[in-house]
């Protein structure tokens, strides 16, 4: 005896009710795998699922600039102490330079505040170079490597060695040393931006000097340029583009520095 509900799927009413469903069910499989589909590509095309991850990887790229910049900035001060320990050493030695006896240090008997100076002014001005050149929109890529660095480097301390030597007269000295400075610009450097930030920084060493000349802080021999010596703002200017080839050349790979929205 058949069952009522064999019956009722065999009864034409009932197939018509069921072929809705049926439908539906069809329908729907295709947009499910579409769904599936969808996640591998938004992951290969570096979707990020998270809300925060634009505002994480902003914040993740400005803490690598802030870190590399003080990387930067440490070894900039570094080579500022350095190359005030050695320089100033040649001058005191030389009787160029003269220190009262009370503020004489032990180390390389040169005055206490001189190296730190000497390397905060290295940091500012070798982090400078790079930031000119990105606001100007000329990057610096005349010998853009490490050894064109270290000869710069060497003829700069040439300059300063040549500095002490006896010369018929103050002004012979500073025409010679001002013939090198620009000839180190035009061989390492020959940007518009490293003259001018030269000329700059040369002009207001050679204010701060005179300042600090006059104030009895120390004091040069034979001074010919008000209280200071005519070649020391040749000395500024040399000192300035080596260690703008140094920041450049720290700078090169490092990303720019990301702007909030």
């Amino acid at each position: 005896m058949p069952r009522l509900h064999d019956h009722f799927w065999s009864c034409p009413c009932a197939g018509a009710a069921r072929r809705p469903s049926l439908q539906r069910a069809r329908a729907a499989k295709p947009v499910a795998e579409l769904g599936d589909m969808s996640a591998p590509v938004a992951q290969a095309a570096g979707a990020d699922p998270s809300p925060r991850g634009p505002r994480a990887g902003a914040s993740g790229r400005a803490n690598s600039w802030h870190h590399d910049l003080v990387q930067r900035s440490l070894v900039l001060f570094s080579v500022g102490v350095v190359l005030a320990l050695v320089l100033n050493l040649l001058q005191i030695q030389r009787n160029v330079t003269l220190f009262p006896d009370e503020v004489i240090a032990t180390i390389f008997s040169s005055a206490w505040w001189v190296p730190p100076c000497c390397g905060t002014a290295a940091a500012v001005v070798g982090l400078l170079y790079p930031c000119i050149d990105s606001h100007l929109g000329e990057p610096h890529k005349f010998k853009r490597e490490w050894a064109s660095v270290m000869r710069c480097i060497a003829v700069f301390v040439g300059i300063n060695h040549a500095s002490a030597l006896d010369f018929a007269n103050n002004v012979q000295l500073s025409l010679t040393l001002a013939a090198l400075s620009l000839g180190l610009w035009w061989t390492f450097d020959r940007s518009r931006s490293g003259l001018g930030l030269g000329i700059t920084i040369a002009f207001l060493a050679t204010l701060i000097t005179q300042l600090l000349v006059y104030n009895g802080v120390y004091q040069y021999t034979s001074p010919d340029f008000l209280y200071i010596r005519s070649w020391l703002p040749c000395i500024f200017f040399s000192g300035g583009v080596t260690v703008g080839n140094i920041g450049r050349q720290l700078a090169m790979g490092v990303p720019e520095k990301p702007h909030s929205d």
